[in-house]
């Protein structure tokens, strides 16, 4: 049974209608402000399913919040079939069709990592503002290029369309929710073009405070909402304060060929059109 076919029986009945996917407005709000939320992205019957699986894994009890001793535990790279069905829902392919352009983007095969954080009056210790580097750098030395200090990005964010924010359990602010930069993204563009193809470190991004004084949003919803996030956006976790572990996926959408951003035929996609704004207002 193909995936469309299993996620129908996660759905509620509905006319014949064509996928929801984002309105212009949603699009120039990605455009300008870097991420679009869409809610009930993925049923919350696979939240629930993926829930399960997850806290099988973890080293703690669902019901004993005593044994809840870290801020943050990481799990990795689950392909199970309801975590394939939350990543590639209609709504979902529709959105990132729109945002990088049909063609242009693979479909997930899992989540990545679940950063799982529980109510803790302790610093997680990676709570710091930060991009999300997508290529190693090309250090003669194995052990270097491997190292995840030494990962870059450049201005056509080379191995990584799109961030994304999968929520997995209900997120107020109190939860930890993801900070997020607003209009970051722009700023950062700025910052990369200088770099040219060999880009930033991680390292030297974490140096720039570049985005620092943008205003914040927080990344909350329900189980099932989505953050569609511009790769260059600015964001961070913090602590957890309020009662209930938060479940959030956090993995990259890759391109199925680079970003261009000079296109003799003009199509660009909206993650494009980002950038070349940014840098257009960056030579006034």
């Amino acid at each position: 049974m193909s995936l469309a076919e299993r996620y129908e029986e996660f759905m509620p009945p509905r006319d014949d209608e064509p996928v929801r996917a984002l309105s212009d407005a949603q699009i120039q709000q990605f455009i300008q402000d870097g991420f679009v939320r869409i809610d009930r992205a993925f049923p919350r019957a696979l939240a629930d399913q993926c829930r399960a699986i997850l806290w099988r894994d973890l080293p703690c009890d669902p019901a004993d919040p005593s044994t809840w001793t870290r801020p943050v535990v990481r799990l990795s790279h689950y392909g199970d079939e309801p975590f394939k069905l939350a990543a590639n829902t209609p709504v979902l392919h529709a959105a990132f069709d729109q945002l990088v352009g049909k063609g242009r983007w693979r479909p997930r095969p899992n989540l990545g990592t679940f950063p799982v954080r529980f109510p803790s009056p302790d610093d997680p210790g990676d709570a710091g503002w930060h991009i999300d580097v997508s290529f190693p750098g090309e250090s003669s030395d194995p052990e270097e290029r491997h190292h995840f200090s030494s990962w870059r990005v450049n201005v056509t964010s080379r191995g990584r369309a799109l961030l994304m924010l999968f929520l997995f359990s209900d997120v107020a602010e109190c939860d930890a929710p993801t900070r997020i930069k607003v209009g970051s993204h722009l700023d950062i563009a700025r910052l990369l073009e200088p770099a040219g193809e060999a880009g930033l470190s991680h390292a030297e991004l974490g140096q720039s405070g570049a985005a620092l004084d943008r205003p914040m949003a927080l990344a909350t919803g329900e189980a099932g909402t989505v953050y569609l996030c511009h790769p260059f956006l600015v964001h961070a976790a913090q602590m957890h304060r309020g009662k209930v572990p938060r479940f959030l996926a956090q993995p990259p959408l890759a391109p199925a060929e680079p970003f261009r951003l000079v296109r003799d035929d003009g199509s660009y996609s909206p993650v494009e059109i980002a950038i070349r704004l940014a840098l257009q207002e960056g030579r006034r």
